[in-house]
């Protein structure tokens, strides 16, 4: 794996009663897991339990504590590491999360302490890909975006909706009411970088939840994610991470499949 691709990182954390403070280059999401937690970013504080989450940009200054016994699941996300909308972490807030994301939380976290895998590269990309993708289908800020007249997290759910497909910017601007040029705009400024570049990080992120699955094939997995044929995806899969994709599955752990 390229030693220079910005690496998404998986932990298991404890806090306790003292506070601490924290800033660091790189997206944190805190997901609840047992018991909760308190954090606070720019004087504005809530507790998360299992069915929460903390989202922290990069640079933002977090206190944190918690009373009693308690583990977190931390996604530490660099900002080229998983496709997710730039806008997405604009602002720090903690957000609900669905049930469908606690048991997947709750399945990372079991994989993990039985194969003591949060060190393993392969997981934590896995394990991220499995995560984020299941956040930007249950959550966004909708309401925010609709001011600024794109909605990302919408978007980024249809382009998911749609892997296998190829993309055609026009109907895709033509659906969210803009002209190309415009769309192309508000789409850099939200996802921050241009649709294309986006579609295809979120198709190897994608396949990298697909090869968690020893029952598809590589060439299945291929053309889910909206490649043409196996040597196409292989050439695209092992130019990001380093690896071919039927290496990942032969030595990688395997995260737990989606619900």
């Amino acid at each position: 794996m390229s030693a220079l691709l910005p690496r998404p990182a998986v932990s298991l954390r404890r806090y306790d009663a003292t506070q601490a403070s924290d800033v660091h280059d790189f997206h944190q999401i805190v997901l609840g897991l047992d018991g909760s937690m308190e954090m606070a970013v720019d004087g504005n504080g809530a507790r998360i339990d299992h069915s929460g989450a903390w989202i922290i940009p990069a640079g933002a200054r977090h206190d944190y504590w918690a009373d009693g016994d308690n583990r977190q699941l931390v996604l530490d996300l660099p900002a080229a590491s998983i496709a997710v909308p730039e806008r997405f972490f604009e602002r720090a807030r903690p957000i609900a999360i669905d049930p469908r994301v606690t048991r997947l939380v709750a399945d990372v976290a079991q994989c993990a302490n039985a194969h003591d895998a949060c060190g393993s590269e392969r997981f934590a990309w896995q394990a991220a890909a499995h995560l984020c993708g299941a956040l930007m289908h249950g959550t966004g800020d909708a309401a925010l975006d609709a001011l600024r007249g794109l909605d990302f997290a919408r978007i980024d759910r249809w382009l998911r909706l749609h892997l296998s497909e190829p993309l055609r910017i026009a109907d895709l601007a033509a659906h969210c009411g803009f002209g190309m040029r415009r769309f192309h705009q508000l789409f850099n400024e939200a996802f921050g970088e241009t649709p294309h570049r986006y579609l295809h990080r979120l198709r190897l992120d994608t396949a990298l939840t697909l090869l968690a699955d020893p029952r598809t094939t590589l060439i299945d997995i291929a053309l889910d994610v909206g490649f043409a044929d196996q040597s196409a995806f292989t050439h695209a899969f092992t130019r990001r991470f380093g690896i071919a994709p039927g290496q990942w599955r032969a030595s990688g752990m395997k995260a737990p499949r989606a619900h």
